[in-house]
């Protein structure tokens, strides 16, 4: 089985938590998603073009349905106590050629014969979640801790 960074674990601690005390994480989950995507729009500055970029990175609490075409995932329905943030929408589908960059290639068909540069990788959206994990995680542990305390 692949490793999930302990995901399945944690999960399995959220469910036997009391609905009150996952209730009361949530603000958390929300709060932490928005600062790693406010990290993630000043990451993406520098790949500013019109803004659409930029302007598509959104973040879904529990519950709610992400844009469709948003990248990692597309459209879906967020679980409890999750929150997701991502980027793209319908104008906006290439938020990943962004990230990672594209590779020069020959180009052979019609009347564009030559060759294509490529683009150089311009990251924003891992970079911007590297940088706001470890403050997030901090905040829904105390959190959850708060919770399970009052709950008892």
């Amino acid at each position: 089985m692949a490793d999930d960074g302990g995901l399945a674990r944690f999960q399995a601690r959220m469910q036997a938590i009391p609905k009150a005390a996952r209730d009361a994480v949530k603000p958390a989950l929300v709060k932490s998603a928005e600062e790693i995507a406010t990290l993630q729009r000043l990451a993406a500055q520098s790949s500013r073009d019109t803004g659409a970029l930029i302007d598509s990175i959104k973040v879904t609490g529990p519950g709610g349905t992400t844009p469709p075409y948003s990248q990692p995932g597309g459209s879906m329905t967020v679980p409890e106590n999750q929150a997701v943030i991502t980027v793209g929408n319908t104008d906006v589908r290439y938020a990943h050629l962004v990230e990672f960059g594209t590779r020069a290639r020959m180009l052979t068909s019609g009347t564009q014969a030559g060759t294509h540069p490529g683009t150089a990788a311009q990251p924003f959206f891992w970079p911007g979640f590297r940088l706001g994990r470890k403050r997030a995680l901090g905040r829904i542990k105390r959190a959850i801790g708060k919770a399970i305390r009052e709950a008892k």
